[in-house]
C-alpha cells in the first residue's frame, strides 16, 4: 500500500483541502480500478487505513481500490449536509459548493494524478454527517456513483427541531424525504453501519437509540422504493461507539461487501 498527499486550494471552498491517495502497491489504476472518495478522510489516518488495507490485500480479501479521502475543514456542519435543503440551525449552508468542489477540482485532480480519464466503477463513503453527504450526493447523481458506505450516518437531519410541537419524524427527516421523493435507480447498492452505543437519545421512546432507528427506517424508505436486499447492507456493532475505532473496525465489512476478491 502506498499513500500520497496532495493538497488543493480551493476557490469553492475558499481553503486548502488536504486529500490521501492510498494506491494498491505494484497494481497499476486503470479505469476498471474501483474509486473511492471518503469524507472525512482525517480520519483514516486516525484509524491507520493503510494498516487495514494492506491486512485486506494480504490475504486476498478484496480486489484493488483506488481511495482517495478527503479531509474536511473548520466549517465542516456547513460544508457537509444535504445539497438545498438546510436543517433546522440553517446548517448545511455551503453543501452545494462542496458538491461542485467535488466535480470540479476534485475528481479532475484524480483522473490527473491516476492517468485514468474516468472509472467505470464510483463509490462515496463517511462517517457521521460525513455518511449523510455521501449517500446525499450519490442519490443526486446516480449517473455517476454505484455505491455507498454510511457509518454512523447524521440520518436524524432534520428540518425541524425535535422539541417543536409539530415535529413528525416521518416528514422533517431530510434524507429520509430525499429517497422518498426521488427516483429509482436499479443499479445503487447501499452499505450502512451503527453500533448500538453510537449514543443514548431515544426520541420516540420505543427502545431503540436514534442513530439505529433513523438507519433502519431510511433503509425501509429503500425497499419501499424497490432496491432488494443483496443492494443493500446492514452491520449493527455490538458495543459499537460513535468514534473512529468503531469505523475502523466497520470498514473492512464494508470493503469486502463491496469489492470483494
Amino acid at each position: 500500500m502506498k499513500t500520497i498527499t496532495e493538497t488543493i486550494k480551493s476557490k469553492l471552498l475558499l481553503r486548502d483541502v488536504q486529500v490521501d491517495f492510498y494506491l494498491p502497491e505494484n497494481i497499476q489504476v486503470t479505469p476498471a480500478t474501483p474509486l473511492l472518495l471518503i469524507n472525512d478522510g482525517q480520519d483514516l489516518i486516525k484509524m491507520k487505513f493503510d494498516e487495514i488495507l494492506d491486512e485486506l490485500y494480504s490475504v486476498g480479501s478484496i480486489q484493488p481500490v483506488c481511495f482517495v479521502g478527503i479531509h474536511c475543514g473548520t466549517d465542516r456542519r456547513n460544508e457537509y449536509g444535504t445539497v438545498g435543503i438546510l436543517d433546522y440551525k440553517g446548517r448545511g449552508a455551503k453543501a452545494g459548493l462542496y458538491e461542485k468542489f467535488v466535480f470540479i477540482e476534485l475528481m479532475p485532480l484524480i483522473y490527473e494524478h491516476t492517468g485514468v480519464e474516468k472509472f467505470f466503477q464510483q463509490a462515496f463513503c463517511g462517517f457521521s454527517l460525513g455518511g449523510l453527504t455521501a449517500i446525499d450526493l450519490v442519490w443526486r447523481h446516480p449517473d455517476l456513483f454505484q455505491t455507498v458506505g454510511v457509518f454512523s450516518g447524521s440520518l436524524w437531519w432534520r428540518t425541524l427541531s425535535q422539541d417543536h410541537e409539530d415535529f413528525d419524524e416521518e416528514n422533517h427527516r431530510i434524507m429520509h424525504q430525499k429517497i422518498r421523493a426521488g427516483n429509482y435507480a436499479p443499479h445503487l447498492r447501499f452499505f450502512f453501519e451503527t453500533g448500538t452505543l453510537d449514543e443514548v437519545a431515544d426520541r420516540n421512546s420505543n427502545g431503540i437509540i436514534d442513530s439505529i432507528d433513523d438507519t433502519i427506517s431510511l433503509i425501509a424508505e429503500l425497499q419501499h422504493k424497490g432496491y432488494p436486499d443483496d443492494h443493500i447492507a446492514y452491520l449493527e456493532l455490538k458495543d459499537g461507539r460513535h468514534d473512529v475505532t468503531t469505523w475502523g473496525r466497520a470498514f473492512p465489512y464494508f470493503l469486502k461487501w463491496a469489492w470483494p476478491a
